[in-house]
């Protein structure tokens, strides 16, 4: 298997960066490992899931992305109570906080131990992807724990990059990153470095991870809950470029601290279609998939992204809150 790389970071974020705006960095540091990290990490992993899941419920509702979690949720459910759409954007909060929470002990997890706390549902799928030493395309979205998903890959094992976002306070990134390699996954930041370095695993053989269910103004418009969603090509276009399949994977939270992760069949470009078709109508696929995920299990969706546009909302009288039916 390919050595794992060391910690990779896009230069622009800190070259940006202003004096005061290193202070503030380092400051953010110390209060995330004195008022989270190191807390969380003494209460064990189902105290720390359900603290942090109570704690973000309580603020989460207060943000501004709170309004755009409910937007979102009126766009794709027309047929929800108000009270429906707030229920389930505040467990999505819920979600996230319980993320928050597990992370400090995800390297504790082993998702293939029997009987612990991931079952891995379709794993020979990964077994393919692995034995056939072509690599394949491995794309999932923001679904309860995403980073759970990404140890059941490289713990299989498959040799794989995985992309991340980068986030702007460096100290936190590092530590971040350190964490996910103590489970066994190598990672990228997107910008600026990952496409020529996923390229470059692809042409190797190896497997690349990437998460496809945000906004890419970039992108092409793929219906998404009936509204067109701006949605990014990459995945599908290095699977039809290389001659590889897209692998979709979903996770599910069945508790605190544990999930379900399962592996779907292959898709495979149409062969029948030049390579921008077969691009458009991959990506139309993947996203149908996510859909039938976010429908499936809403209240484990990332809705606080702002996944389309303010016309959408519009057109989807999304903007208000609805009227109780007389």
């Amino acid at each position: 298997m390919t050595e794992r790389p060391d910690y990779i970071r896009p230069s622009d974020i800190d070259n940006r960066s202003t004096f005061w705006q290193r202070v503030q960095w380092r400051i953010e540091a110390v209060a995330w490992d004195a008022v989270y990290w190191y807390p969380m990490k003494w209460i064990g992993i189902d105290r720390a899931a359900r603290l942090a899941a109570w704690l973000v419920a309580l603020i989460g509702p207060r943000l501004s992305q709170h309004r755009t979690a409910i937007r979102n949720l009126r766009l794709a459910f027309p047929e929800w109570s108000e009270a429906e759409v707030r229920r389930v954007a505040k467990t999505a909060w819920r979600n996230i906080g319980a993320t928050a929470g597990e992370l400090p002990h995800l390297p504790k997890i082993d998702p293939y131990e029997p009987g612990g706390r991931v079952e891995v549902v379709g794993a020979e799928y990964l077994d393919a992807i692995r034995e056939s030493e072509k690599g394949g395309v491995l794309v999932s979205g923001h679904f309860a724990n995403w980073e759970v998903m990404a140890a059941v890959i490289c713990r299989r094992p498959v040799d794989c990059l995985v992309t991340y976002r980068a986030l702007n306070n460096p100290h936190i990134d590092k530590r971040i990153n350190r964490v996910r390699r103590d489970y066994g996954i190598g990672v990228l930041a997107p910008k600026g470095l990952a496409t020529r370095d996923l390229m470059r695993a692809l042409s190797k053989g190896r497997a690349v991870a990437l998460m496809n269910d945000q906004k890419f103004n970039q992108g092409i418009a793929v219906d998404f809950f009936g509204h067109d969603a701006m949605t990014a090509p990459g995945p599908s276009r290095l699977a039809v470029k290389y001659g590889v399949p897209v692998t979709f994977m979903a996770t599910r939270r069945t508790g605190p601290g544990r999930f379900r992760v399962e592996v779907h069949p292959p898709l495979w470009a149409d062969p029948a279609l030049d390579t921008e078709a077969a691009t458009v109508d991959l990506t139309r696929r993947i996203t149908a998939l996510i859909e039938a995920e976010v429908q499936a299990n809403p209240e484990q969706w990332f809705w606080m992204h702002r996944r389309w546009p303010k016309e959408a909302w519009r057109k989807a009288d999304a903007l208000e809150a609805r009227k109780p039916a007389v």
